[in-house]
């Protein structure tokens, strides 16, 4: 059993990587395939509703399927799906084209990206302690991944549609290779005993009521809009942080590909220590800080016209928002594990709404204010996810407590 889990954790690892490379290689991508279709900065943002349209769509019918299905299906057919239409952006020739591409790929994203948060909130709840604070990392190792490839593509003279073919296929083989690691089915619906990897207790798998299944919802909903709120600070990041670089400051397109590069290193680093820091004081304390940590980074950016001060803003908004996500989608997952997949569609769902379809806020702002001076939007609503960070106590926010030792949780404890 120890050794099939270690497993079912480097595939999630794995999937973790191969959607935020596929995801950041659109994204590096963004500024090319802007100019070659012809599209302005306020049309692009309206199209960017569509990628989130699919995601949320792919979400919902993913979600549920993980639950009925297992992981093992729904999670490596997601990836390879993914990876095979990731090349439809870059081969698009006008905005209808682009349009279409955008949405079947985003679709294909949000149905891989539920399913293996799914899937990764049982593998948490079968280690017994915080681990998905981990697996977000990995997701932003695949952004930095995604940066670097983006960067070394334009100085090879690639085109994006050459340069997402290969990731592509690269893509496809990961997910179909690393499938058998998978846990097959969801291993808390059978209604045993499980440990609470928010505060390490022992409890009883309770019978579910009336009153308490319309109170999960309830805080599943909560988690949810904290989520848009968060995530769409993420998505303003993706999409507009190299452009910020390029149109604002009048930095080279090499050089403006690394902006998002410094956000997702951040946001990796961030994550790397964020379990540990969850298990020490709490997912409450590594939302309201690390929303607040984000808001004054943002600020840097919308305000500071240096160089210097915006890849500071872009580091300090990535870090501030790395452990945010991860304790929105595991109190989603834990609040119910039978229905973990749907519960954490719902979550991941409304919050890529956000994070795919919010930008296109930002991009309607440059009707208005600079594009610098709209990210004023985005410390608003950090601010805000740090007053309410609150909706964590009731479960996820509580002081941890050690695992009794002897079982075959404490021996799976042991590997990190």
């Amino acid at each position: 059993m120890e050794r099939s889990l270690r497993a079912a954790r480097v595939a999630t690892y794995l999937f973790f990587v191969l959607c935020g490379t596929l995801m950041g290689t659109w994204v590096v991508h963004i500024p090319a395939i802007e100019d070659r279709v012809g599209i302005s900065h306020a049309t692009l943002g309206g199209l960017l509703v569509l990628l989130g349209l699919g995601a949320f769509l792919g979400m919902q019918v993913a979600g549920p399927l993980t639950d009925r299905l297992g992981a093992r299906i729904v999670v490596p057919a997601g990836g390879a799906l993914c990876a095979a239409t990731l090349v439809l952006p870059g081969i698009a020739h006008d905005p209808w084209t682009l349009a279409g591409a955008l949405l079947i790929f985003g679709f294909c994203n949000g149905s891989l990206d539920v399913s293996m948060n799914a899937h990764a909130v049982h593998v948490e709840k079968a280690y017994g302690r915080p681990v998905m604070s981990g697996f977000h990392a990995t997701f932003s190792v695949g952004g930095v991944l995604a940066a670097l490839f983006g960067a070394g593509a334009a100085t090879a003279g690639l085109d994006p549609a050459a340069a997402m073919t290969v990731m592509g296929a690269v893509g496809v083989v990961l997910a179909l290779v690393s499938a058998r690691a998978l846990l097959p089915t969801a291993p808390a619906a059978d209604g045993a005993d499980a440990v609470d990897p928010h505060d390490g207790a022992v409890r009883e798998a309770p019978e579910p009521s009336a009153a308490t299944s319309r109170s999960t919802r309830g805080r599943v909903w909560l988690l949810a809009v904290l989520a848009l709120m968060v995530m769409l600070c993420e998505g303003a990041a993706n999409d507009w942080s190299a452009l910020h670089l390029k149109d604002v400051l009048g930095a080279p397109a090499s050089t403006a590909a690394f902006a998002y590069g410094t956000f997702a290193a951040a946001m990796t680093l961030g994550r790397l220590l964020a379990d540990r820091l969850a298990a020490r004081f709490g997912s409450l304390a590594i939302l309201r800080y690390g929303a607040a940590t984000a808001a004054v980074g943002i600020t840097l950016v919308a305000l500071m016209p240096w160089l210097w001060a915006a890849f500071t803003g872009w580091a300090l908004f990535g870090l501030g928002l790395s452990g945010c996500v991860p304790q929105l989608f595991s109190a989603a997952g834990h609040a119910d594990p039978a229905a973990a997949g749907a519960n954490v569609s719902r979550v991941a769902g409304l919050g890529y709404v956000g994070m795919l379809a919010g930008p296109a806020v930002i991009g309607w702002l440059t009707h208005l204010v600079a594009l610098d001076h709209a990210f004023v939007l985005l410390t608003v609503l950090c601010a805000t996810a740090a007053a309410a960070a609150g909706v964590l106590r009731n479960g996820s926010g509580r002081s941890p407590v050690p695992v009794a030792s002897g079982g075959p949780r404490e021996s799976a404890r042991s590997d990190r």
